[in-house]
């Protein structure tokens, strides 16, 4: 299963309705891999590369834990950036994606268009979910490290 299938299964299971998935790229920076919903081309760019301690996405690699918002639009915490409002959804949470050797592979994320307080059994299913994907992540790049290329006949 992709990136985009895996993400589309993870809003279904927490009832929202958009999502991202950021991998950490060579330089560190979370890279967007993966996005469900209507997202303005201003906020793609602006979520396009998102530097770990930023933003939603940022401060869940950073903190290895879910963050969340209940309502992106009005916000004082800090932790929402102008991009994410920009987005017109109000509830969010965001996740880290751990492998099985306990580094960063990336953060998954889901928002609704209402507010909404996620409860502490949908953060740990989320959490759930970024250890998921790390490891079909891992597993794929084993997969695509042998020396022979992967092919159909």
């Amino acid at each position: 299963m992709d990136d985009l299938a895996l993400l589309r299964a993870i809003i279904e299971d927490l009832r929202a309705e958009t999502g991202t998935i950021h991998w950490v790229g060579p330089d560190g920076m979370l890279h967007l891999a993966a996005v469900v919903g209507a997202f303005p081309s201003p906020v793609l760019e602006a979520i396009r590369v998102i530097p770990v301690g930023k933003g939603l996405a940022g401060l869940a690699a950073e903190r290895r834990t879910c963050v969340t918002v209940c309502n992106l639009q009005s916000d004082a915490s800090g932790q929402a950036r102008p991009g994410a409002r920009a987005t017109g959804m109000e509830g969010a949470i965001t996740a880290p994606c751990i492998a099985p050797d306990g580094t960063l592979a990336g953060v998954v994320g889901v928002a609704n268009a209402g507010a909404r307080t996620f409860t502490d059994a949908e953060q740990e299913s989320l959490l759930a979910h970024g250890r998921r994907l790390a490891q079909v992540r891992a597993a794929a790049r084993v997969a695509d490290s042998g020396t022979e290329p992967r092919h159909t006949p």
